[in-house]
């Protein structure tokens, strides 16, 4: 892949609202991921030999308000239950039916909470102490890793 391509596909996702573009042609993958934290884009470009990585110039200051004030997320209050592997989340066992758990539901310790596909497998995760969930920390079916907060316990 070239280097208009890449700078094409750059512009792309800096100008519209996707937040996320891989493309593969032939054996190269290139994934671009627009960091809302961070004034500027990411890219990665692999290939089989070498896995060669480029990174985007960032992005004009200007286009980040640099007085606006940065709200820092609470740490949450209460047990939080933590992803034990990466993989993708799941709120229910299958497509349309209803989550395991809810915000406000009261589990006890080895209820199911979730599901985490990882490898084609779909590994359940159990509450490890009772009580009441608090907060939802993923959205359904997003990846997670290792360590990741999942759910919180009050």
């Amino acid at each position: 892949m070239d280097l208009r391509k890449l700078k094409t596909l750059i512009d792309l996702v800096a100008e519209s609202d996707i937040a996320e573009l891989e493309v593969t042609e032939g054996e190269s993958k290139v994934r671009i991921v627009k960091s809302s934290a961070l004034p500027q884009n990411q890219m990665v470009m692999m290939q089989p030999q070498g896995m060669q990585q480029y990174h985007s110039a960032p992005a004009p200051a200007a286009a980040a308000p640099a007085a606006a004030p940065v709200a820092v997320a609470a740490e949450p209050t209460g047990h939080i239950v933590k992803s034990p592997m990466v993989g993708t989340f799941y709120r229910s066992s299958a497509p349309g039916s209803a989550a395991y758990v809810e915000v406000g539901a009261t589990v006890k310790e080895g209820d199911t909470l979730c599901i985490i596909e990882a490898m084609k497998l779909l590994n359940e995760i159990d509450a490890d102490k009772s009580g009441t969930i608090t907060q939802i920390l993923v959205e359904n079916g997003q990846p997670v890793e290792f360590g990741q907060p999942l759910f919180v316990i009050g």
